[in-house]
């Protein structure tokens, strides 16, 4: 080819090369409208996505400080009623203490026969020791008067099987409320009954045959039949009752017509000492179970009631007090040892000294080896002289 073809071919070329330059260009201005396009998208939807997520945020915030403050109104409302609570749970504290529900006390009468029964089987038995105590009564060795309370007739008396110093004070024959003095100081000091705690029993109690035994009152309660109620002192609830299993019973005392059953405590135990219709002349003796209250056996004393005032159990021995109608003097005139060891006839008829009536009560202390006695609205202390039954 020569030389004259060849530059006619050079503006071909180089209008063929801006050709392939103009469409390059537009390519990439294409492309870059695209990518231009595709950012401001990304941009407005990532400041969209940045606007939700700000104000979503925001409005988690919002509850989550709303949560906070109802938690606040919650946990404050919440130690509230635990106050009102723990206050609610102190008042019934207070309120069960100072008048303990009655448990709900159902007669078994096949129980009640059964036990009738098998206390009958070993009635008058010779009875079996359970101590070696083998002192009774030989004198009254000193007589000290405390104090006038109360009515006329009442009993008072220590736990006859603790060491507690605690007097009890039974007012009256009927009532519902036992007052207690710490020691026997603010007994004999204070007239009043502003330093003594009050009890007050679940059911009324009647005559003036109750005791205090090893943290626990016995007292009798009258509901058609005559019932023996074991009250808890310290909880102040009542732990066990029984229907005294003895039928047409009668007063116990000739002279006291207000008691039918007169619980008495020893170095033996529980006793109780009653009276019934089918031998309504003589008084009758029973041992009692202090847990269960049942009755283990059941004797018939030679004791009359008639002029009888009061009795209590020493040593496993029944000994009667009698009076007559017009001022006198009392005197332990029957003695019945369920034993067998004391003859009736080798016992001391043992005298008490001057005093204003008639007992309303003799509650005997073992340990203390004296009587509180309530005389005439008097409370008396005696103090007993003691032998050994086979001296006497």
């Amino acid at each position: 080819m020569g030389p004259w073809r060849c530059l006619l071919l050079l503006p071909l070329l180089a209008m063929g090369l801006r050709a392939q330059q103009q469409q390059l260009m537009e390519y990439v201005e294409r492309r870059l409208r695209l990518l231009e396009e595709r950012i401001s998208q990304w941009h407005d939807q990532s400041s969209r996505y940045s606007t939700e997520l700000r104000d979503f945020k925001n409005q988690v915030l919002g509850m989550l400080e709303a949560a906070e403050k109802e938690r606040e109104a919650m946990r404050s409302e919440a130690e509230s009623a635990a106050v009102r609570v723990d206050r609610l749970e102190r008042e019934v504290d207070y309120l069960e203490t100072q008048n303990p529900a009655p448990p709900c006390v159902e007669v078994d009468e096949m129980l009640m026969e059964k036990q009738v029964a098998t206390a009958k089987q070993r009635k008058n038995e010779k009875y079996t020791k359970l101590t070696d105590c083998s002192d009774t009564i030989s004198s009254v060795r000193a007589m000290k008067i405390l104090k006038r309370f109360g009515s006329t007739l009442g009993l008072w008396t220590k736990d006859a099987a603790g060491n507690s110093e605690k007097i009890y004070v039974f007012d009256g024959t009927a009532n519902d409320m036992v007052y207690v003095f710490p020691r026997m100081r603010e007994f004999t000091l204070f007239s009043a009954t502003r330093k003594a705690a009050r009890i007050k029993l679940p059911y009324p109690w009647v005559g003036t045959g109750h005791l205090v035994y090893d943290g626990h009152l016995y007292y009798i309660r009258q509901q058609g039949s005559f019932q023996v109620i074991k009250f808890n002192l310290a909880n102040k609830t009542v732990v066990d009752s029984s229907v005294f299993p003895a039928e047409e019973q009668i007063p116990v005392f000739g002279l006291s017509p207000f008691t039918y059953i007169e619980v008495a405590a020893d170095e033996e135990g529980l006793w109780a000492i009653y009276a019934t219709k089918e031998d309504e002349k003589n008084i009758c003796l029973a041992k009692l179970d202090p847990t269960s209250l049942d009755i283990e056996q059941m004797w018939d004393t030679p004791c009359p009631r008639e002029n009888a005032e009061a009795a209590f159990v020493v040593c496993g021995a029944l000994h009667v007090v009698y009076n007559t109608r017009l001022p006198s003097r009392s005197r332990i005139q029957c003695v019945f040892d369920v034993s067998g060891t004391l003859a009736p006839e080798d016992a001391s008829l043992v005298y008490f000294p001057k005093r204003y009536g008639s007992h309303s009560s003799m509650k005997y202390s073992p340990q203390e080896r004296q009587i509180y006695a309530w005389d005439d609205g008097y409370q008396v202390i005696y103090r007993m002289e003691m032998k050994k039954k086979l001296e006497v």
